[in-house]
């Protein structure tokens, strides 16, 4: 029995194309026989500009920015360019999509349901043992403002659906159409992270001052990590009093 027959959510998305379709950093093309892929930045070049990327290159193409950096996370936006993938049915450009962005079709079929499969940020916690119980310590405008900084349009793609107390989830247009459903470990990680900062005597009030060397993206030790950066201006914006004249 082919592939498509027997995944639904596969199924759906291919019908979803229509003539072409953008998801998360690749866009999709139907071609009279199957489709191709290649990176949203090369929407408009000539197919003989870009590099072929066989189906068993696909997942190393994932793994690495086009600096050669790991990508932890395969939804942030630093998906490397200049490059095209044939799929030649629809099994294939399920294949591919799955290097590209794990899981990711699975959940956008399931998003569509009348009552998408969440987890908030307070069920997923409250699951956290050992060293990750303490993220549930976070009050509900800490944990929003960590999760503002973690999952940032320039950190990641996914359109998060869950939320916490105060909330709201991420419109489509500020994201992608790669929902998000429930809470990543790198967030967990990163919350683990905050609320350790949460617990000191003084924890810093402003950014630090800027360094030269970029740290790892989830090096959350790092003073200068984009995500803590984010997360002491999302904190000040939320502690902030309005005044009036």
């Amino acid at each position: 029995m082919p592939l498509e027959q027997t995944n639904p959510a596969l199924t759906a998305f291919a019908a979803e194309i229509g003539t072409s379709l953008v998801f998360g950093q690749v866009h999709i093309q139907r071609l009279p026989a199957g489709f191709e892929l290649r990176h949203t930045a090369d929407a408009g070049r000539a197919s003989t500009d870009l590099r072929p990327v066989k189906d068993h290159e696909i997942r190393a193409l994932a793994q690495f920015t086009a600096s050669g950096a790991f990508r932890p996370l395969k939804s942030a936006p630093t998906l490397a360019d200049g490059w095209r993938i044939t799929a030649r049915d629809i099994p294939a450009l399920g294949i591919a999509l799955n290097h590209l962005y794990p899981g990711a079709v699975a959940d956008w079929h399931a998003a569509r349901a009348d009552t998408p499969p969440l987890t908030s940020y307070r069920q997923f916690t409250s699951r956290q043992t050992g060293m990750y119980r303490i993220t549930t310590f976070l009050d509900d405008a800490t944990a929003g403002a960590m999760i503002r900084a973690c999952c940032h349009p320039d950190s990641c793609l996914k359109r998060r659906l869950w939320t916490v107390e105060g909330l709201s989830a991420d419109p489509t247009a500020a994201k992608s159409l790669v929902p998000c459903l429930e809470p990543c470990a790198i967030l967990l990680e990163f919350a683990r992270k905050i609320a350790r900062l949460e617990q000191q005597e003084a924890p810093p009030a402003s950014a630090p001052p800027e360094t030269t060397a970029s740290p790892a993206e989830c090096d959350f030790d790092a003073p200068n990590n984009p995500r803590r950066l984010r997360f002491v201006l999302e904190k000040t914006q939320t502690t902030v009093t309005p005044t009036t004249g």
